[in-house]
């Protein structure tokens, strides 16, 4: 590993002092280096793992991926700051063995090995599952935005561009006015330079404040909070994720019979609930519902009305039955409503509708939100809140330092999340069963 000169303090002699006496038995830099050195890198997909026949030696992707998984944990993820640190840090210098690449060979090992990368953290939730750190029994799911690398008001004229484009179409289509070809072909141009195409506007923080971001999406065991699955995603809304994150999350934990996943309101979607159900994973979210704005606000709510699954109507407060009227395939609902002269004559029709006669809407896949909603109890959010949450301000602010990716692009940002996610899962699994342990386990 190489040494370094020091002074005797007894009789003022040199002696050489070996870089592994500074780095002790249960140092973080240990345990990267057990886990990195078990990795089968080729079949993970990291290139040049196995040195050419010819020519000069390329780093071993094995020490740039130890580099980063440090840096992740010390809060530094710029290229050139790691490049510093490979020429100052004694703990940088055991761990890589003195390597000192340049910064444009640390940044071009991230860029090339995005996937290689998510399969490197693939392989430690295997090991945390080998060794009973990940149970796979309730899984806690959720989302946090993460703000994009580009600027604001980057994506806001990018935004204005597509607008005027839109425009130019529905105008060519009606014949409403003369086009200028090279003004379109500017402006094609300068859209398609942006250089993050993907980032979209979100509300992120406590201002609210539209701001390029990204919805991360984490699945976190409930045995000892360790992060099992994550994915980068445009969406700024977390209802089309609650069956994506629930499938990785059991592909992970090894796909078991029954696996519980508990989320937030915002998760609530009829569909994916049903289709969880069916692969046997069973979801714990409060199942949003719509509510009777109309009126002062005390109008009856569509608890008051009990559905007749056998001749498919609903009873009101009354006793009268709204039947089924038609199918909104956009709003996945179907519609029930009684005869408006029988509303209109209703004594109670104070209480229930200012329109002509009532209206209900139910679910295409309401059974399935009913169980959910159902399961979602009290404790089961406490459990979710206790789990999900911690992992989330690690990640934003022990491990990233400032929740804003470096990386442009959906792949950068995916990248990132798996370098950081792989980071926090080494540090709690050091939490939990200590660093010389967890070494010697990585080791066999």
């Amino acid at each position: 590993m190489g040494f370094i000169q020091g002074e005797g303090r007894t009789q003022g002699t040199l002696f050489p002092v070996v870089l592994d006496d500074l780095v002790p038995g249960d140092h973080v830099c240990r345990v990267i280096d057990a886990f990195v050195a078990r990795l089968e890198m080729s079949e993970l997909g990291f290139e040049r793992s196995e040195p050419a026949e010819t020519g000069r030696p390329g780093y071993d992707p094995r020490d740039l991926l130890k580099l980063y998984l440090y840096g992740y944990l010390q809060q530094i993820r710029s290229s050139r700051r790691l490049e510093a640190e490979c020429r100052r840090n004694v703990e940088v210098m055991w761990l890589l063995g003195r390597l000192a690449p340049d910064y444009k060979s640390i940044a071009e090992f991230r860029r090339m090995h995005r996937e290689a990368v998510n399969e490197a953290g693939v392989a430690l939730v295997g090991f945390a599952r080998s060794v009973g750190l990940v149970r796979g029994e309730w899984i806690a799911i959720d989302g946090s935005k993460f703000q994009a690398a580009s600027s604001a008001r980057g994506v806001h004229e990018r935004e204005a561009v597509k607008r005027y484009l839109e425009q130019l179409e529905q105008a060519d289509e009606q014949d409403e006015m003369v086009i200028d070809p090279a003004a379109v072909a500017t402006a094609l141009e300068k859209l398609n330079r942006h250089p993050e195409p993907e980032a979209h506007l979100m509300r992120v923080g406590h201002g609210h404040v539209p701001t390029p971001a990204y919805n991360v999406q984490t699945a976190v065991d409930a045995e000892h909070a360790l992060i099992v699955a994550q994915q980068v995603t445009t969406q700024a809304t977390d209802n089309r994720s609650l069956l994506p994150m629930a499938e990785a999350a059991s592909l992970a934990v090894g796909a078991p019979d029954s696996l519980h996943v508990v989320a937030d309101a915002g998760y609530s979607n009829g569909e994916q609930a049903e289709r969880c159900e069916q692969q046997g994973i069973v979801p714990h979210v409060p199942a949003n519902r719509s509510v009777n704005n109309k009126g002062d606000g005390t109008l009856f709510d569509r608890s008051r009305f009990h559905y007749d699954e056998k001749t498919d109507t609903f009873r009101c407060p009354n006793g009268e039955t709204l039947v089924r009227i038609q199918l909104s395939r956009r709003d996945r609902c179907i519609m029930y409503a009684a005869e408006a002269e029988i509303c209109q004559a209703c004594a109670i029709r104070t209480d229930c509708t200012t329109a002509s006669r009532r209206w209900i809407t139910r679910h295409l896949h309401e059974g399935a939100l009913t169980r959910m909603q159902q399961r979602a109890t009290p404790e089961a959010m406490r459990l979710r809140r206790c789990i999900v949450e911690h992992p989330f301000a690690t990640l934003k602010y022990r491990i990233f330092g400032n929740p804003r990716f470096l990386l442009r692009g959906l792949g950068g940002a995916q990248t990132e999340i798996g370098l950081a996610t792989m980071a926090y899962n080494l540090k709690r699994m050091i939490n939990v069963v200590g660093g010389h342990k967890l070494a010697a386990a990585l080791a066999c």
